[in-house]
């Protein structure tokens, strides 16, 4: 049998490719969400992810004083259309939840029991103004750790901000140091099995964070968590802006040299890939297990199809730097098992409500062996093969 994706998250031994991707905006039909999944699928199905990150997008509005750069809309429950996505894909997915939300118990019990997942990501709010809802970060750490065993049994991870973890940071907070790897061991005792970082585009921070979470694990004689960097290409400015207003710093070297390049987003992930082979250089041998993420905050095309030569091309470098052989090969993906009827039966009204929509050809191309995973077709994917055994 497959592994669960938090198996494969928190196993110390090999690394870990994720493909993120967001939900559809709230009201969404289903048929169209089915169509946007399969769009994403088609794209995606050829790289040789472990499973996919659906983000839990808020508002955030307290962020920053600046004007967010893309106006915010509210999206599909995470939960909910990851699990359209694990089952149309047949790969799993790691499923963001923001605590902030006073249904948050409910939530993680329909994440766990009805949408059958075994990862979630959890993050607290971007700032503390405003009324609170929904459990603090401590207590839905908690509330997961309970459900951590059994045979709907779901793990939970965090975030990792090297931002945070800067001199001028501390110096804000009143602190000599900065905190941040005593916020990841923190989240680590009380169960966290893995941290996701924001995106990089500074290495310094990242490796500062990654050096002293280390030592700090070796101070406290724990095994660090794997951390999944985050890399996200841009190829404008409007981007760019939205990429620092999430908080992400962005050297102005690095801002002019991929916004002057003649193509930007090609600029973007040769930079990217740079500052993962410095990581990999200044953090050799110290104990921390890493993976990759790669996504697009924007729907715009030269971004998106940035990602997948990024992802493509940062697999290689963390593969190439463990030292072993390796090889990328197809699978074929059976369908999950246990499709209920009724599930068979909404499959059928979702193919029926696009081929209404599109006028039937539309449909044909972008759902072709696709929706049919429902029904019993296959589905090609890829895997990764690491010391000679095939992982997916």
């Amino acid at each position: 049998d497959e592994p669960p994706l938090s198996s494969r998250l928190s196993n110390p031994s090999r690394p870990v490719f994720l493909l993120g991707d967001v939900p559809p905006m709230e009201g969404t039909p289903p048929g169209k969400a089915q169509l946007i999944c399969n769009k994403f699928m088609h794209r995606s199905r050829a790289l040789a992810s472990d499973g996919f990150v659906v983000y839990d997008i808020q508002d955030e509005a307290g962020r920053s004083d600046a004007e967010r750069p893309f106006p915010f809309r509210r999206l599909m429950d995470s939960s909910g259309y990851a699990a359209l996505l694990s089952r149309s894909s047949g790969k799993q997915c790691l499923v963001y939840k923001c605590v902030a939300d006073r249904k948050f118990e409910g939530w993680l019990d329909r994440a766990a029991s009805d949408h059958g997942h075994s990862a979630i990501n959890l993050v607290g709010r971007a700032t503390s103004e405003g009324e609170y809802q929904g459990p603090t970060l401590s207590e839905a750490m908690e509330m997961v750790s309970e459900r951590a065993s059994g045979p709907r049994s779901i793990k939970f991870g965090c975030v990792c901000i090297a931002e945070r973890h800067t001199m001028e940071a501390a110096a804000s907070r009143g602190k000599p140091y900065p905190t941040e790897h005593q916020n990841m061991l923190r989240k680590q005792k009380a169960g966290a099995e893995w941290f996701i970082s924001q995106a990089v585009y500074d290495p310094e921070p990242t490796i500062r964070l990654l050096r002293d979470y280390a030592a700090l694990c070796r101070e406290q004689g724990v095994m660090p968590r794997k951390v999944v960097l985050t890399f996200a290409p841009v190829s404008r400015k409007k981007t760019m802006n939205f990429i620092k207003w999430l908080g992400v710093t962005v050297p102005p070297e690095a801002e002019s040299k991929i916004l002057e390049a003649e193509r930007p987003v090609d600029a973007s992930v040769d930079l990217l890939c740079d500052i993962l082979g410095t990581i990999l250089r200044e953090c050799a041998g110290i104990g921390v297990p890493l993976g990759v993420s790669c996504e697009s905050v924007s729907i715009y095309k030269a971004e998106i199809d940035g990602v997948h030569e990024l992802f493509r091309r940062l697999q290689e470098i963390l593969l190439d730097g463990r030292g072993s052989p390796w090889k990328v090969q197809w699978v074929e993906v059976m369908p999950p098992a246990g499709v209920s009827r009724e599930e068979r039966a909404l499959a059928k009204q979702e193919r029926q409500l696009m081929g209404a929509a599109s006028g039937g050809s539309e449909y044909a191309i972008a759902t072709a062996g696709l929706v049919g995973v429902l029904l019993g077709g296959l589905l090609v994917s890829a895997g990764v093969v690491l010391d000679g055994r095939r992982r997916l």
